[in-house]
C-alpha cells in the first residue's frame, strides 16, 4: 500500500474511533514506522510501504484506535522543545507544565533570586527537575512517591545530561526533608484531579491509560495540595519561592488556603497567575523572610 492510503486508511480509522486530530495522529504514527518527518511523508505519499513497515503502522493505528495516547505508543513526548521518554507510569507532559516553567522563570529575572538548592515536587518523568538544571545550572532534587517513576526520570536525566545534576529521592511528598528548611525553590505539579472528574470528565485516554496516582487529587482535587501547604514551611528556606501547576477551576480555593490565617503569617506574597488561554494555572507563593 503506498503511503498516502495508509494516511488515508488510518484516518479514516482514528476518526471512527472518535480519536481528536486524527490526522496529526496518523502521521505521527507512520512517521515513526517509516522513520520520516510528516514533511517528509508528503513527499513520499506515492512510494509503496514494504509489508513489515504496514503491518507494524497498523498495529499501532489499532492501539491508537483503542484511545492509548500516542505519547506511550512511541515512548516519548516532546516538551520544552527536547524529546522526553514517557511510560504509562508517568503523566504525558503538557503545555500548561511549560507554563508553569516559564512562570518560574519570568520570576528569575528580576535578579532578586534566592541562592540555594531546588525541589521537583511529584517529579512523574522528570521535566520539570531536568530542565531546571539546564536552565538554571543548580542542583535538583527529584522527589516521587513512585519507584517506576523515578526510574522514568533516572533515563531522561540521562538521555539530557545532567545526572550529575539531579538527586532522586522515592518519598511520600515532602515527608523525607521535614523539618528541614532546606530548599531555595519548591516547583510542583501534583495531582490535583478530582475524583468525580477522573471518574466521569476525562478523556480515556487519561482515565483508561495515565496513572492516577499521579492524577488523582481526592474528592475535590484538593487533598495533595492541601498537605503540601501543611507542610511546605518545613521544608522552605526564608524567602524562598514556591511554584505549582493547579486546575482551572482550583484558583480561589487555593489562593484561600494559601492565605487563610496562618498563610498569611508564612507567606508575604501569594498571587495566581494564569496562562495564556486566562484561565487559573499557576500558584506562586513566597515564603516570609
Amino acid at each position: 500500500m503506498r503511503v498516502i492510503d495508509l494516511v488515508r486508511f488510518g484516518v479514516s480509522q482514528l476518526e471512527v474511533a472518535g480519536v481528536e486530530q486524527a490526522a496529526l495522529e496518523v502521521e505521527l504514527l507512520l512517521g515513526f514506522c517509516l522513520k520520516k518527518s510528516r514533511s517528509g511523508l508528503f513527499l513520499a505519499a506515492r512510494f509503496e510501504v514494504d509489508e513489515r513497515q504496514e503491518q507494524e503502522f497498523l498495529t499501532l493505528l489499532a492501539r491508537r484506535a483503542g484511545h492509548e495516547p500516542t505519547a506511550y505508543i512511541l515512548g516519548e513526548k516532546e516538551f520544552w522543545s527536547l524529546s522526553f521518554l514517557v511510560t504509562p507510569a508517568v503523566l504525558i507532559p503538557r503545555p500548561e507544565t511549560e507554563f508553569l516553567l516559564e512562570a518560574v522563570f519570568a520570576a528569575t529575572r528580576n535578579g532578586q533570586w534566592q541562592p540555594g538548592p531546588v525541589l521537583d515536587l511529584c517529579c512523574g518523568s522528570g521535566v520539570i527537575g531536568i530542565i531546571l538544571a539546564l536552565e538554571m545550572g543548580r542542583m535538583v532534587t527529584a522527589v516521587d512517591l513512585s519507584a517506576q517513576a523515578l526510574q522514568v526520570t533516572q533515563k531522561n536525566a540521562a538521555r539530557h545530561r545532567v545526572a550529575d545534576r539531579l538527586a532522586l529521592v522515592q518519598a511520600d511528598l515532602l515527608s523525607a526533608f521535614i523539618p528541614h528548611p532546606h530548599f531555595s525553590l519548591v516547583v510542583s505539579n501534583p495531582p490535583y484531579v478530582s475524583e468525580q472528574e477522573l471518574r466521569d470528565g476525562l478523556q480515556p485516554e487519561v482515565a483508561c491509560f495515565e496513572p492516577h496516582l499521579a492524577l488523582n487529587g481526592g474528592v475535590g482535587g484538593l487533598d495533595i495540595i492541601q498537605r503540601i501547604y501543611r507542610t511546605l514551611p518545613q521544608v522552605l528556606r526564608p524567602g524562598g519561592e514556591f511554584f505549582m501547576e493547579i486546575g482551572a477551576d482550583q484558583g480561589p480555593a487555593v489562593m484561600q488556603l494559601f492565605t487563610s490565617d496562618d498563610g498569611v503569617q508564612t507567606f508575604e506574597r501569594v498571587e495566581v497567575l494564569q496562562d495564556y488561554t486566562g484561565r487559573d494555572r499557576v500558584l506562586h507563593a513566597k515564603k516570609m523572610t
